[in-house]
């Protein structure tokens, strides 16, 4: 009998912008704008001028630490400019544009500093950052055909992941990121309502919750609702909630031939490091595993299990399955009340001169699971159109 025809490689697209290398220059520009500008409150004018620091001597009192991070804080940004700019921007022309792009947003970051009461608008903070555009566009400068066009990485990516895949594959690296912020419960992230309903005082509350009936009893389900299962059970079930969703929205751009189960694991294993590793750095008591409790540890274990056990599900049954699992998880985030024994994990995080490094972690805790969840229903849209069009050409004709 003749052997099995095997599938024909996916075709790669010829010379063409990338995506996802723009998607991601978009989103760290987006980062650098928030955590050069966090807390965003406080605005105050000394009567200086936003460019009068360009003129003034270098501070005479400086770190080490302070001008590592300048650089390498605008590294990436000087390599992603110029992956994005390829391939109508190359070379020599692609690192000049990379360093100037780094240096009008240096320059009209430090100028907004003026602004802040937490910052100070330096010409050191702005060079250092200019070299760091430098420095990565000249890096990236050499490698961008290789990577981009005729690469081993391209070849990989084309082999196995969907050509349309850009947005989830940003989604899926951000992930391991957005779990670096101390949460009640492992990797339950997405509760900025409940942050915004704790801004409001007794009151306000009061106000919103006379629009619903008072038959609902509203204030007494996140004790009722907390009662039905103990701790441990609860952090397990968000935990396996959110592990399976991550896991699963991953797995939807990875065609049937790529290695799923094994990029999974690369994910999770990716995940617990971070974890770990943002732990070590900014835990007071230098722990690095004080997140891992029983209830968190089983819930790895459960939601590890059922990423591979859906890997054998289709593309929609998956997407779908991972969506009701993030919402499901969002409710009980929301909802659960917080263990008193998180105040003192929270204390316990170092602030100081990590202050906006926390606040960009917060922000990504409390909006990835809602990002993704914009994601489906973006998609559910797009199909939606599309069956609409196709129904129209058929009747139609």
């Amino acid at each position: 009998m003749p052997a099995p025809a095997t599938p024909p490689a996916p075709e790669i697209p010829p010379r063409q912008p990338s995506t996802l290398s723009r998607q991601t220059f978009v989103l760290y520009t987006a980062l650098i704008v928030y955590a050069s500008w966090y807390p965003f409150s406080g605005w105050r004018s000394l009567g200086l001028g936003p460019f009068d620091y360009l003129g003034d001597p270098f501070p005479k009192y400086w770190t080490v630490f302070d001008v590592v991070t300048n650089v390498l804080g605008y590294m990436p940004f000087g390599a992603l400019a110029v992956l994005a700019a390829w391939p109508r921007c190359r070379g020599l022309l692609a690192i000049a544009l990379a360093t100037l792009g780094g240096t009008l947003l240096s320059g009209a970051m430090e100028a907004v500093q003026t602004y802040l009461p937490t910052r100070v608008a330096s010409n050191l903070d702005l060079t250092t950052n200019v070299l760091g555009a430098l420095l990565g566009a000249a890096v990236a400068a050499p490698a961008t055909g290789a990577l981009l066009e005729r690469g081993f990485l391209r070849r990989l990516r084309f082999r196995w992941f969907e050509r349309d895949a850009g947005t989830l594959m940003v989604l899926a690296a951000l992930w391991p990121f957005a779990t670096m912020f101390p949460v009640p419960r492992l990797f339950g992230m997405g509760d900025w309502p409940r942050a915004l309903w704790e801004r409001f005082d007794a009151s306000m509350q009061g106000a919103v919750l006379a629009w619903a009936p008072a038959a609902w009893q509203l204030r007494a389900w996140p004790d009722a609702l907390a009662a039905r299962l103990p701790e441990s059970d609860w952090e397990a079930l968000i935990t396996a909630l959110n592990l399976f969703a991550a896991a699963a929205f991953a797995s939807l751009p990875m065609r049937a031939r790529a290695p799923r189960a094994r990029l999974i694991v690369l994910l999770i294993v990716t995940t617990l490091a971070v974890k770990a590793g943002a732990t070590f750095l900014q835990s007071q008591s230098g722990l690095l595993f004080d997140w891992a409790t029983p209830g968190a540890l089983a819930g790895l274990a459960w939601g590890t299990l059922a990423a591979f056990v859906a890997l054998r599900l289709p593309r929609t049954a998956r997407a779908a399955a991972a969506t009701v699992a993030l919402a499901v998880s969002l409710v009980l985030v929301n909802v659960l009340p917080v263990s008193p024994y998180f105040d003192v994990l929270l204390a316990d995080w170092r602030q100081g001169r990590y202050l906006h490094f926390n606040g960009l972690a917060r922000w990504l805790a409390w909006t990835w699971p809602w990002a993704a969840l914009g994601w489906t229903a973006f998609s559910l849209e797009r199909a939606w159109l599309a069956r609409r069009a196709r129904s129209r050409t058929r009747s139609g004709r």
